[in-house]
C-alpha cells in the first residue's frame, strides 16, 4: 500500500471522542483494506477507534503505549514504550535534557511493565494474528507522536500487510514525522495553531477503564 496523507479540510473541532471517531471513519471509506484489525491506543484512542471499527466492520482490540517522561518534567514525553518491542525516543529532546537511553532505562522498564499490565487487563480472548492484515492504529490525537511512533514500530514486528495510523487531529510536525513510520496516515485536522489535543474537543474528559470495557462489550468482541 502506498504512503499517503489526507489534507486538512475541516477547521472546527469535535464534540467528543465518539464524534471525532465518526468523522475520522468517514475519511477512511476510500481505503482498500485487507482483513483489517482496528487497534485503539488506550485510553483515549479507544472510543475513537470503536467508531472506525464499526464502519470497517472490523474487530477492535486495545493497544497500550506508555510515555517515558523527562525526569524534571514527567508530563513531557521524551519517548514511549509498548508492552513489547523497543522503546522509541525523541533524540532531540533526550539531548536537550542531557540524558541518554541508559539514564532512562529504569523509567522505560517501569512503563513497559505498566503497558503489559494494561494489555492483560483489556485483553479479550486470544490475541488476534496480525500477519498479512491491514492494521489500523487509532488515537484521539497526535501531540509529539511519541506513543504512536512506539506502537507503530511494535506492530511492524507482527508482519502486517500495512500499518495505517488514523487520528482526528494532530500537530503538523508530528503528522509529518509519523508518515515516515506508518504506511498510511489519516489525519482530519492539522491546525497551524496546534497547542494540545484537548483544545480540539469540547468534551475531553479522561477515558476510564470502565468505559473501555463497555465499548468492548458493546462491540461483542470475543
Amino acid at each position: 500500500m502506498p504512503r499517503m496523507g489526507f489534507p486538512d479540510r475541516t477547521t472546527t473541532g469535535y464534540a467528543d471522542r465518539r464524534h471525532a471517531g465518526r468523522v475520522l471513519a468517514q475519511r477512511m471509506t476510500g481505503l482498500e483494506l485487507v482483513d483489517p484489525v482496528v487497534l485503539g491506543l488506550a485510553r483515549g484512542g479507544v472510543p475513537v477507534a470503536a467508531e472506525v471499527a464499526r464502519m470497517l466492520q472490523a474487530p477492535l482490540r486495545v493497544c497500550v503505549a506508555r510515555k517515558i517522561g523527562a525526569p524534571s518534567q514527567p508530563e513531557l514525553a521524551v519517548g514511549a514504550v509498548t508492552a513489547d518491542g523497543p522503546p522509541s525516543y525523541d533524540q532531540q529532546l533526550v539531548r536537550s535534557f542531557n540524558l541518554d537511553e541508559r539514564t532512562l532505562e529504569a523509567a522505560c522498564e517501569r512503563e513497559r511493565a505498566e503497558a503489559r499490565r494494561r494489555e492483560r487487563l483489556f485483553q479479550r480472548g486470544e490475541p488476534l494474528p496480525l500477519a498479512g492484515r491491514d492494521v489500523v492504529l487509532v488515537d484521539d490525537g497526535l501531540a509529539t507522536g511519541a506513543t504512536a511512533r512506539a506502537a507503530v514500530r511494535m506492530l511492524r514486528g507482527s508482519a502486517p500487510r500495512s500499518v495505517v495510523l488514523a487520528v482526528p487531529v494532530g500537530a503538523p510536525d508530528a503528522v509529518t514525522a509519523l508518515r515516515a513510520e506508518a504506511d498510511v496516515v489519516v489525519c482530519v485536522l492539522q491546525p497551524v495553531g496546534f497547542a494540545a489535543v484537548g483544545q480540539w474537543y469540547r468534551d475531553f474528559n479522561a477515558t476510564t477503564d470502565e468505559e473501555i470495557f463497555e465499548i468492548l462489550r458493546a462491540l461483542d468482541q470475543p
